[in-house]
């Protein structure tokens, strides 16, 4: 090879500058440069400013000749190119050079997007809680084979091995906002697909999510199976507990496994169904349920403890189950979170 060099720059100069620009690229990913280093050497070898720009966290790098940050505005690029990764245009790299372009500055991007490339599936891009949906339902799809999705989550930032736990948002909220306050110290990203938002995060701190978000988490496993989980987990939200963890669910989380019409066939279910026009009666049931005391649910309610009493016995009437007997609650219970099921 090194003879072969030889040859080809001893009949053009370009090439032989040309081959210089290659080694010089090579020699830099070799030492496994990161991209403020990659943007000094590039500056420095053009005499002019050179920059790089990633499309997924907005990051920009300028750095002038001397090594420095740009502090002048920028000004036109003179030249410029793509940074691609796996066929997908994720940044872009640039000269400033005032004047014509120099003949060598189109083999220079060339390689230096290169380089940026192989930086940011080395290392990952600059942290930010926002990602690329594509990337996002690249990790937590149960399509992906393992490569893809290890390539995905090193693109996200995530280091190689870490668990990566994944929640499933329904909120008003901005998510970067959602994801920022429940890991304010980890690595965290988010992104809405269709009409749920995902966040990815090392940690999870159930106690940190703002009003007015429901979210279900799932298990520190594989991030497909964690996602699944957590879609499972956000269908047992409601007002009363607007984040619930699947681990927390166990046996419940057989509930979700099970068909819709035979939910609404069976006969405690369809009898839920029945009251649930009365916001009255469910709030009562609801609150009967999660406390499994007459008089607990009377101090929740706010109300005498007799006047629970008579609502419960005509609640029961319409169930045909008897509440105050241990299985009787039971199986108001699971119809109960059996018939919220329906409707996600």
């Amino acid at each position: 090879m090194e003879a072969l060099a030889v040859r080809l720059s001893g009949l053009d100069p370009y090439v032989e500058g040309a081959i210089r620009v290659v080694a010089f690229y090579d020699t830099l990913m070799r030492r496994r440069v990161d991209l403020p280093a990659l943007a000094r050497a590039s500056a420095g070898l053009a005499e002019c400013v050179a920059g790089i720009r990633l499309h997924g966290t907005g990051r920009v790098i300028r750095v002038s000749p001397d090594g420095r940050q740009a502090s002048a505005a920028p000004a036109p690029a003179s030249t410029a190119a793509p940074v691609t990764l796996d066929e997908e245009e994720i940044g872009t790299v640039w000269l400033e050079r005032p004047g014509s372009p120099n003949p060598l500055d189109e083999v220079l991007l060339d390689r230096l997007a290169i380089a940026a490339a192989s930086v940011v599936e080395r290392y990952g891009p600059a942290r930010t809680t926002m990602a690329d949906p594509a990337l996002v339902e690249l990790v937590i799809s149960s399509d992906s084979d393992e490569a893809a999705r290890a390539r995905a989550l090193r693109l996200l930032g995530f280091a190689v091995g870490l668990p990566v736990r994944v929640v499933a948002v329904r909120s008003e909220l901005p998510l970067d906002r959602i994801g920022g306050l429940v890991c304010p110290a980890g690595q965290v990203k988010a992104a809405p697909l269709g009409d749920v938002g995902v966040i990815l995060s090392t940690a999870i701190d159930p106690a940190r999510f703002p009003a007015g978000v429901r979210a279900g988490i799932g298990a520190a496993a594989g991030p497909d199976r964690s996602w699944r989980q957590a879609r499972t987990a956000l269908r047992f939200t409601g007002p009363r507990e607007p984040v619930v963890r699947y681990a927390d669910l166990g046996a419940l989380a057989l509930l979700a496994e099970v068909p819709k019409d035979t939910s609404r066939d069976n006969a405690d279910v369809a009898a839920i169904a029945r009251i649930a026009g009365s916001p009255e009666d469910m709030e009562t049931l609801d609150t009967y349920c999660a406390t499994g005391s007459l008089r607990r649910a009377a101090d929740v309610l706010h109300l005498h403890h007799s006047s629970v009493a008579r609502r419960l016995e005509q609640i029961a009437k319409t169930l045909d189950i008897e509440l105050t007997d241990p299985t009787g609650l039971t199986r108001a219970r699971l119809a109960l979170t059996a018939w919220r099921l329906l409707d996600d």
